[in-house]
């Protein structure tokens, strides 16, 4: 059964715990993906993610699982939401929801920590993902959302920054 919160007015919200991944984009449209010896299968890629913290805004959690994941030097700009969908985690989460965040990558070395310690990074266009002899991570699932973040890349990335943010607050 999926938990219930209510309002003060007793509206009942179902409440799900979130699940970020940060599609970050550089400036060749290529997608950066992480492949850790500790938390994927061998040959295995995934985006940066996480988990929203309490108290925590859906873009702060991309922000923190950059910093902590990719590197505290990487430097990213908040392009928007790519896709959001409700999914089954495991036996004990049965509802989650996963907020895919698009980024445009703005300088500073990949460097992994925190729990993608000791992984291989790398930069992938679409073409070398489609030929590839790699699996991605069930977390990338449905497969056209790096296709969906390019595109939106294409649209979003000459956005005025000062007006991006206002959006984005």
């Amino acid at each position: 059964m999926q938990p219930i919160i209510y309002s003060a007015n007793k509206r009942p919200f179902a409440t799900s715990p979130v699940a970020v991944q940060a599609i970050i984009v550089n400036d060749q449209e290529q997608i950066l993906l992480l492949s850790s010896p500790h938390r994927n299968r061998p040959n295995e890629w995934q985006t940066v993610s996480g988990a929203l913290e309490a108290e925590e805004t859906i873009l702060d959690a991309v922000l923190r699982e950059v910093r902590e994941e990719a590197g505290a030097a990487v430097r990213v700009r908040p392009l928007g939401v790519v896709h959001a969908r409700t999914f089954h985690y495991d036996a004990h989460v049965r509802y989650a929801i996963g907020i895919y965040y698009l980024l445009a990558y703005e300088g500073g070395a990949v460097e992994p920590g925190d729990d993608m310690r000791d992984s291989q990074a790398r930069w992938w266009s679409l073409a070398e993902l489609a030929q590839a002899d790699i699996t991605l991570h069930i977390s990338i699932n449905p497969p056209w959302l790096f296709t969906r973040a390019i595109e939106l890349y294409r649209l979003w990335r000459d956005q005025d920054p000062v007006l991006l943010q206002k959006l984005l607050d």
